[in-house]
């Protein structure tokens, strides 16, 4: 049985800094290709990045560019989203996700293309 558990969410301050770990079970995690979405309140949920099985790829989206790193250790089934210089439009609740390909190319900004999912963690960034 396939489980995907997100952690490290909380609240900080506008400037400040968090780092999710998504950690993954049930699978050989070198084989998928492994997306961090996050939804807002009110709005819909969005791809922020992607990194291939094995690490050699990664894919961000322009709100984030520069600001958070995405990393993922295999031999510790778990993928990180470290993220800085946080603002207060980066709230929201952050998901993990697992695809059945190993790269990300055309696929990681879309939500359906998603095989497995953690169950998400808040975070809060007050101004």
């Amino acid at each position: 049985q396939v489980q995907v558990v997100e952690s490290g969410g909380g609240s900080v301050e506008a400037g400040g800094s968090l780092r999710l770990s998504c950690t993954a079970s049930g699978l050989r995690l070198i084989d998928y290709a492994v997306g961090w979405f996050r939804q807002a309140p009110g709005k819909e949920r969005e791809g922020i990045s992607c990194i291939s099985g094995n690490g050699d790829s990664i894919n961000y989206v322009d709100s984030v560019k520069g600001r958070f790193t995405t990393s993922r250790d295999n031999g510790k089934n778990t993928m990180y989203l470290q993220m800085d210089s946080l603002k207060p439009e980066d709230t929201a609740m952050y998901y993990c996700v697992l695809y059945r390909v190993v790269y990300c190319s055309g696929i990681w900004r879309q939500s359906a293309y998603g095989a497995y999912w953690g169950q998400g963690t808040r975070v809060t960034v007050s101004s």
